[in-house]
């Protein structure tokens, strides 16, 4: 469960869920609603592009052949050593956390909407960011969902989705972490649904402080 802080002035609520659960267009929903949205995925892209800091540390880290021809981090390649070696996984979370969670922090602080949004695909894995958010949204699917989701929008087989799902909190702990919980195994229009009812529920709490 999150903190019960507002340190930055307004209701933060972290967005997690495992591959395929769709958070991030759960997200966007919120933001089409207003809430304002901070992508840590997004941070992420912009902090391993050519010129930054993170590149060099990853350089240093990991050698040049992680490194696109531009001077941007090769994810794919990257991708696939994190994948296989839980070392050189945690050697990078090293390096792009922190330099995430302080641009997350600057974002929040930015925010002029009721209430922020920051999704967050590792947060319980992490534990990182709680000093940041008071709530925790769970996007929670079924498994085979997931897996069928993440193959029909991939070139990734099952055994490789599922490689990837074990690198992940699982189901059970992710909402055992959760303030609140969108069951997402269905249909937009269902997912919508719920969104707006919580949005409303966010813009409460919001203002009652």
């Amino acid at each position: 469960m999150a903190v019960d802080s507002r340190r930055h002035g307004r209701l933060v609520i972290g967005v997690t869920g495992g591959i395929g659960s769709g958070k991030s267009t759960a997200a966007q929903l919120f933001a089409d609603y207003g809430a304002a949205l901070v992508d840590t995925d997004a941070i992420a892209l912009a902090l391993t592009q050519p010129g930054q800091p993170a590149v060099t540390e990853i350089v240093r880290s990991f050698g040049p052949e992680y490194i696109t021809p531009a001077g941007a981090l090769d994810r794919a390649h990257m991708r696939e050593r994190v994948f296989s070696d839980p070392r050189a996984r945690q050697a990078l979370e090293a390096i792009l956390h922190p330099l995430i969670r302080a641009q997350v922090a600057v974002e929040v602080r930015a925010a002029r909407a009721p209430y922020v949004l920051v999704l967050i695909p590792l947060l319980v894995e992490t534990g990182g960011y709680r000093e940041l958010i008071e709530r925790v949204l769970v996007i929670d699917v079924e498994e085979r969902v997931q897996i069928e989701r993440t193959m029909a929008r991939s070139a990734l087989t099952e055994e490789q989705v599922r490689a990837i799902m074990a690198t992940q909190a699982s189901r059970q702990q992710r909402l055992a972490a959760a303030d609140d919980i969108i069951e997402n195994s269905g249909n937009l229009e269902r997912l919508r649904s719920q969104v707006q009812d919580l949005h409303q529920r966010y813009l409460q709490l919001a203002l009652a402080d």
